[in-house]
This record gives structure tokens, sequence and C-alpha cells, in this order.
């Protein structure tokens, strides 16, 4: 027998410990962070892996037998997946190795706007372009729209992503993202830029590649069965989640009993309301199966802001076990929000109103006096972007209305910038074994509560659209906060003007519903 050299003689517990200072535990990033009271994972793009990283994983795997087990859960707890022949290829060869793929817990699947039928005209757009500036290949682009003929035709995707789901019997949590490289990039904005003329011959569009991969991973799921709990869609279209109502409502409650996490933010704001009244009676089918329920996130457009009751889309469920709670862009009376507020305030944590606008005849003052005095375990609140729905109306008079669908999917929903080209190219066949289009996400939300001193409008600035449910300001603070000449003792001693909210009065709000002194207690 051969002698044992150095680092193989360390334990697995020493070498896994390695492994975590090499990448961070992997459970992390799928796993609720309780510490922080459900800070759930952000919509924002995954930070971009460090190449050394994976290099360094993947060398340590080889070694020998023992290390390359030792680093699986490093390279497979997380697999993204692009809508590609390549990236099924990719996936299908993971499915096939359960060793490997018992130890997913998060999928993410990458879908780039399709072609409309009959106007993937490229190579006629790109000689009519006739601009050496621009970095497209004719060739690039048919590939493109070729392979998305054929995986639809054929039900590749289908096939594939119900083996997949199959196989992953550890998964916790299934995003469904938008998908774009620097190339469908330059191509978007010479189409947008030249809309009338390029879209006669090329034209891509978000919502039918929306509905096609909700569709898909919704019938591959409930194909397997899957155990997932936690479910994320930053861009998604009202129409993506129609289809859902094409299944029998017994099917719709199984998919949606095991949720504990559900974040949707849709991107389409025209006919909104009428979209979202059609999908009542799916929400609280969905609601309603979904019991342990811990985290909920439900935005729509900023400059779009919902009409609807509350009570439309959440039909009064209570959920017991509810710890965060979040909405975006929507025309609220006070009460509504109370209501809602006191149905969860023995386990609410954390509150997020982002961009809701009060109606006329509500008072910002008076939702926040209950806050303060009845949601006694709330830590932290958001209120960036509040205000009152006539002053909202005032200010975007006469601007310029939102296209439907415009070519990209184009919206507020996020930052301005889409997913980086470490996610978005199509790279080149890598061993199974190094992870196979694994993206690390940096799911740490510490940094995310460190804005409470800063005097920044940061409101809109390049953070505004940031969508993780974590706390914009918050709750605890490294002083006595008894002489900071801000402790008014009512709500009715808010300045509160019922007109508009400034950045500097919602900071200072967000402070005091959950204004307990470090030092000297609550209050």
């Amino acid at each position: 027998m051969g002698k044992i050299e150095g680092i193989q003689k360390l334990s697995n517990e020493l070498l896994r410990d390695i492994l975590d200072h090499i990448e961070a535990d992997p459970e992390r990033s799928v796993s609720i962070d309780r510490r922080a009271y459900l800070s759930v994972e952000s919509f924002k793009p995954p930070a971009p892996p460090v190449p050394s990283q994976a290099q360094d994983i993947g060398h340590f795997r080889l070694v020998c037998k023992r290390f390359a087990e030792l680093g699986i859960p490093h390279q497979f707890t997380r697999v993204t997946t692009r809508f590609s022949r390549a990236g099924f290829e990719r996936l299908e060869g993971i499915c096939r190795k359960q060793h490997l793929a018992k130890h997913t817990k998060k999928f993410s699947y990458m879908i780039p706007c399709f072609y409309v039928e009959g106007r993937e005209r490229i190579g006629e757009l790109l000689h009519e372009l006739d601009d050496d500036t621009l970095p497209l290949d004719a060739g690039h682009f048919k590939r493109k729209a070729e392979d998305q003929k054929k995986i639809v035709r054929s039900s590749e995707d289908v096939i594939v992503l119900k083996r997949a789901m199959s196989a992953f019997t550890s998964l916790q949590h299934v995003q469904i993202l938008r998908l774009q490289d620097e190339a469908d990039r330059h191509l978007l904005d010479y189409i947008r830029e030249n809309h009338d003329f390029a879209t006669q011959l090329v034209d891509l569009r978000w919502t039918p590649a929306c509905v096609h991969a909700t569709k898909t991973i919704g019938e591959a799921l409930l194909y397997a069965r899957s155990p997932f709990s936690r479910f994320s869609g930053p861009m998604m279209n009202p129409q993506s989640v129609l289809v859902l109502k094409e299944n029998p409502p017994q099917k719709v409650y199984h998919l949606a009993e095991g949720l504990t996490c559900l974040e949707l933010h849709f991107d389409d704001g025209v006919g909104l309301n009428e979209k979202m009244r059609e999908l009542s009676d799916l929400f609280k089918t969905v609601f309603t199966a979904a019991k342990n329920m811990q985290a909920v996130h439900l935005g729509f457009p900023s400059r779009s802001p919902l009409a609807l009751r509350l009570e439309d889309v959440f039909h009064n469920v209570r959920w017991e076990k509810l710890r965060a709670f979040g909405i975006q862009a929507w025309r609220l009376d006070a009460e509504e929000i109370i209501a809602l507020a006191r149905r969860h305030r023995k386990t609410l944590r954390g509150l997020r109103l982002r961009d809701v606008l009060l109606k006329d005849g509500s008072l910002w003052k008076d939702v926040l006096g209950v806050l303060r005095q009845e949601m006694q375990l709330l830590d932290w609140v958001s209120l960036r972007r509040i205000g009152y729905s006539d002053h909202f109306d005032e200010l975007w008079a006469g601007s310029m209305e939102i296209v439907d669908d415009v070519p990209g999917g184009a919206s507020d929903s996020d930052d301005e910038d889409e997913f980086p080209a470490h996610l978005s190219a199509e790279g080149d066949d890598n061993d199974l074994e190094e992870g196979d289009d694994s993206a690390v996400d940096d799911d740490d939300d510490d940094d995310d509560d460190d804005d409470d001193d800063n005097e920044d409008d940061d409101d809109h600035g390049p953070e505004a659209n940031e969508l993780s449910l974590s706390p914009d300001t918050p709750a605890s603070l490294p002083f006595c906060t008894c002489a900071s000449g801000f402790h008014p003792e009512s709500a009715s001693e808010l300045d509160d003007n019922g007109i508009s909210v400034s950045y500097q009065q919602r900071k200072l709000w967000e402070k005091w519903v959950v204004g307990r002194c470090p030092e000297h207690g609550s209050n």
C-alpha cells in the first residue's frame, strides 16, 4: 500500500473547511437566513464566479476519488441552465449522474427572448445595418434562432427538464431568469432605435419566452413531484402565470402546497389591473394551498402601480409562519395595509412597502402608528419611494406611455443592466464534473443594511430597484438614539402632510416604526 502523503492525511472535516475558504458553504445560498429573519435572496443577477475559485475546486476534485466526492456539493448545489441545445445537453449529463444530481438544491433557468415566427431574418437586417462598429455576427444569431425552433418543436426542453426535476431529489429553490448576452444587447439596442424598420425583419419578445419557460418548468415540477419550496421570478409576465390555469385546480394546489417562499415581480404594466383580476382565483388557490409560507414578495412596475384591492389578490389568507412580506407598486387605502399587518402581527419580522401609494383619504401616519404600536416583532420596514396616489399622477402626467412587451422585455423591476456576460455567452463545453453552468450566488445580505446614516437619496440611484426581501434601514443602531431629536410620542406628531413623502421623511419613519433604543429599551 502506498504511503499517504501531506494533505491526504487530513480528516474530511478539515478538508471541508479548506473548501469553504475557497468557496463559502454552498448550503447557505439556498437556506433561510434565520439570523436576518428571512432576508431572502436578491433578485439581482448572481455575482460573476471568480475563475480561480472554480479552477481550484476543479483541481481539488482531480486529486483522488475521496477529494472528488468531497468537492461535489461545492459545484453542484447550484445548477444554472441556459435555454440552448448545449445547455440541455449538459443538464442531461448531470441528471445521468445521480451522485451529482442529488446535491442540487437550487436550479436557475435562464431564458433568452424568443424570435417572433417569420421575423428572424437576421442576415437581411445586418446587411441593412452595415455598421462595422457593432460586433454582430449573423451566423451567431441564426444558430440561436434555429436552436430555439428545434428545441420548441421537438420538446427537447420539456423532456430534459422532467429528467432534471426528477433527478434533483433535494431541490429547494427554482428561479426563472431572463438571459441576454452582449451580442443580444447590441442587437436589441439597434431594434429599439430603429423599431419601425427593424421589427419588420427581426423581432424578439420576452412574453412568449416567459410563457414557454413557466409552462415547461411547471410541467416538469408536477411530473417529478419535486420537493422544491421556493420560487423566484423577477421579470414575470402576467400571461406566463395564466398558463397555470390550464391545469386542473388540484394540480395547481399540489404545486403550491409546499411553498415557503414566493418572489414574483411582473414587468408588464399594460392592462395590468385587468390581467391581475383575471389571475385573482389562481392567487387564491396558490396562497390558500401554501400554508407554510414564510416569505412573500409580489411586485409590479413602479410606473404602473396596481389599482386592485389588496385582498383581490391575497383573499384574506393568514399564514401562521409568515416572517417577511413585501409588495411593490400598489395603490391602496391605509386600512388595507393595516388589516394585512394585523393578521400577521404575531409572526411578521420584516415588511416592505416599496412604491406603495395611498389613495385620497388615507394617511401614512395611520399605517405607521399601527406598525409601531402593534407589530412588536417587527425588526425592519422598508418604505422606499412610498407616496400618495394623486401626487404620483401629477408627476407622471403627460409622460411617455409604457409600451407593451418592448423588444427585450425592458422593465424597471430591476437595475437597467441585464445579466452579465459570464452568465449569458454560450461558453465552451466543460467537463460535467466542473459544475456545468453553475453560478455563484452571493446571498449574504448583511451589507444591504448599511445605509442607515447615508444621507444620499438612494431611492432613485443604482440600488433603487434591488428586490431582496431585506431591510433598507436596519432595526438596530450601534449607539443610543434617545437624544437623536426624532422621538414623536405618537403617529399624530409625524410630519405627514398627506400629499407627498420625501426621502428624508421615509428614512426617519422607517427608524421610528422600529425605533427601540438599543441601549435603553423599546419606544
